[in-house]
């Protein structure tokens, strides 16, 4: 059996922002202050009106100044590229001997001025989303173990996020649970994953089974979800990662404040009926038995009482748990998890 890909980032991080002003493109920095705010130093913003981490805005000179080792990109944009307006800090990074690690689809490996900077100063260029190498095809056998899989009404919704809190407070209940990263940040929170979405696509529903093996009978794998399966530009790795995951649970993310999908403005938000409905079409390819065991709402652009407002009413139209894993207690969705799917005996 393969291992997962597992990376070695050496902290403290230097986020960079570049001139992103859209608060949805910067979920890697995001991410990394909410998981791994201790190895945060600081921010490098290339604009006043990029967004703001609230975090020391620093240059890279100040930055290692303070004992700061890499810094991380912190964008996801649309089509994963580093601009040209990126070069001259990136390279004044790499010469002030900090690594640079990436999660974008552009590799740092294949810009000559990077590569040869590093060569002279130390530092290592660090590209996430590079898949294992000669990645199986799928053979849809059924794998030991229980997997739930967080899917998304939109792209950057809270599925990580989801997935993340899922495990954390799984474990404190003493349940035998891991967090399997498919995106550029769970795998920098986590330290290992495969980046799903930079896959060969005859080869993207066997890394996912790589991703989740098999496992003990009453061990639960939260696999991180990606994209969409409504997504015009995503679906194709949404899907992918559906059939080869085999979840037995999926929990839907959602943010009630949205109307249209993230970037695609011709293209309605498709509901979470849809969603639930076609996830069990998909999913029972390689798992009859999958069920929705709950929603997940992002409600971070509502007040308090459109919040309760928002989960009271979604809770009680699909019939399920409903809650925001940032702002309340997750337990309502575990404690459904756990009545669909009571622990096998020990033998």
């Amino acid at each position: 059996m393969q291992k997962l890909n597992r990376i070695g980032i050496t902290p403290p991080f230097l986020v960079f922002l570049g001139a992103e002003t859209r608060s949805a493109m910067v979920k890697t920095g995001r991410g990394l202050l909410e998981w791994r705010r201790e190895l945060c130093r600081g921010q490098l913003r290339l604009s006043q009106d990029a967004v703001d981490l609230g975090l020391p805005d620093l240059t890279a000179a100040e930055a290692v100044g303070q004992g700061v080792k890499s810094l991380v990109i912190g964008t996801a944009g649309i089509g994963g590229g580093i601009p040209a307006e990126w070069h001259e800090t990136l390279l004044d990074a790499v010469q002030q001997g900090m690594d640079i690690v990436a999660g974008v689809h552009t590799k740092l490996s294949e810009l000559p001025f990077l590569c040869e900077a590093a060569e002279k100063s130390g530092a290592r260029l660090v590209d996430i989303r590079t898949p294992p190498a000669s990645l199986p095809v799928a053979s849809g056998r059924k794998r030991s173990g229980r997997r739930l899989l967080t899917v998304g009404t939109d792209c950057a919704i809270g599925k990580k996020y989801t997935a993340l809190v899922l495990e954390r407070e799984m474990k404190k209940k003493g349940l035998n649970a891991d967090f399997r990263a498919s995106g550029q940040t769970g795998i920098m929170i986590a330290g290992q994953g495969i980046p799903i979405d930079a896959v060969i696509s005859d080869f993207i529903t066997g890394a996912a089974e790589l991703l989740s093996p098999d496992n003990e009978p009453n061990h639960w794998d939260i696999v991180e979800g990606q994209g969409g399966i409504f997504h015009p530009g995503y679906a194709a790795v949404s899907h992918g990662l559906l059939i080869g995951s085999q979840p037995d649970a999926f929990v839907v993310c959602h943010d009630p404040s949205r109307d249209f999908i993230s970037g695609w403005d011709d293209f309605r938000l498709p509901t979470i009926e849809q969603v639930i409905e076609q996830t069990v079409v998909i999913g029972s390819l390689t798992n009859p038995e999958i069920r929705c065991v709950g929603i997940s709402l992002n409600t971070s652009r509502l007040s308090d009482s459109a919040r309760q407002k928002a989960t009271e009413d979604i809770a009680g139209r699909v019939g399920l748990p409903c809650v925001d894993p940032l702002k309340e207690s997750i337990d309502p969705i575990i404690e459904k998890l756990i009545s669909e799917f009571p622990a096998a005996p020990c033998r």
